[in-house]
């Protein structure tokens, strides 16, 4: 990989930080082993003699969700196994975006278990020369997409908490078994229990069987990773599917996945999060002073994050 000089991360250890809840002077985005995000799990606290890595440079994921390439857009820390791209010359950012489609081409090289990156990805080979659509490809976000709809007024500190069990706000189901040789190309979306995409894995023939304004949560696979449905689906059996007893709206359920995704630590490959641990799991949330869940401000604190907009239909 000529085009860049490589250096490993800061190996830092999230649990052993400061995470914040907004960006502030002294604080900066803290990027580990995963897909999303820009591969941003939280925002941090600076550290007396530890140097932030600018923005500007490229991050590469050697474990976990390998591969996962992306061009950071403020300065940050990192977990281990997180490889930093410098450019040796000049890159625009539409360049730097081309080379990170390149490196994530090479994910099959890494799809036997347990096998990283670590050694091998300097000597992945990604082509010297640009096409000419690469430049020609906007890149800028539209004002709007980036605004939130209330102001940034809204603050988790001083609430008031408390837990409720699955079973007492959700109506519980789950997907269904299908083969591969039974799915055609079609018009229904087909939930899997995968990290990215919403859980949208394809979309296929069969008719939905689960509607849609409910949320899906991977009992397999990806287990804990949770998403908002807002159109009739079709969810195989390796996801559990959460049909609110309340009225739920894209909003509070953004609040709501955001919570649940903080239990994967729970569970893995070996625990499974399946309907009975479902049924008996609580999740902790805002409340009212009579002690019931404060659908109100989850949504508006949703609303006051910046692209909030973008979840207006």
């Amino acid at each position: 990989m000529e085009l860049f000089d490589t250096s490993y991360g800061n190996k830092l250890d999230l649990n052993k930080m400061e995470i914040v809840e907004s960006a502030s002077i002294d604080s900066v985005n803290f990027i580990s082993r995963t897909s999303k995000n820009l591969g941003v799990t939280a925002r941090v606290k600076a550290i007396c003699g530890v140097t932030a890595y600018p923005s500007g440079l490229i991050t590469v994921a050697l474990g976990g969700a390998i591969l996962s390439t992306f061009v950071q857009q403020d300065s940050f820390y990192t977990s281990q196994n997180i490889m930093i791209l410098i450019p040796k010359r000049v890159m625009t950012l539409q360049e730097k975006t081309f080379y990170c489609m390149c490196i994530e081409k090479n994910k099959y090289r890494y799809s036997a278990f347990g096998r990283e990156a670590n050694r091998s990805l300097k000597m992945l080979k990604i082509p010297s020369e640009i096409p000419d659509w690469v430049y020609n490809i906007k890149s800028d976000i539209p004002e709007d997409f980036t605004k939130s709809i209330l102001p940034s007024t809204f603050k988790l500190e001083s609430l008031k908490w408390k837990s409720f069990k699955y079973d007492d706000l959700f109506n519980l189901g789950k997907g269904e078994r299908i083969v591969n040789k039974d799915m055609r190309e079609g018009n229904t979306p087909c939930i899997r229990p995968i990290e990215s995409n919403n859980g949208v894995y394809g979309f296929i023939d069969l008719k939905p069987n689960h509607g849609g304004n409910s949320i899906t949560v991977n009992y397999n696979g990806s287990v804990a990773e949770a998403f908002y449905q807002p159109v009739p689906y079709f969810a195989l059996d390796d996801v559990n599917v959460l049909y609110p007893k309340f009225d739920l709206n894209p909003f509070t359920a953004m609040f709501l996945i955001a919570l649940i995704r903080k239990e994967k630590f729970r569970f893995n490959y070996g625990r499974k999060w399946h309907l009975g641990r479902m049924r008996e799991s609580t999740i902790k949330l805002p409340v009212t002073p009579e002690g019931n869940p404060d659908w109100v401000f989850m949504e508006n604190y949703i609303k006051s994050l910046p692209y909030s907009k973008s979840l207006v239909v």
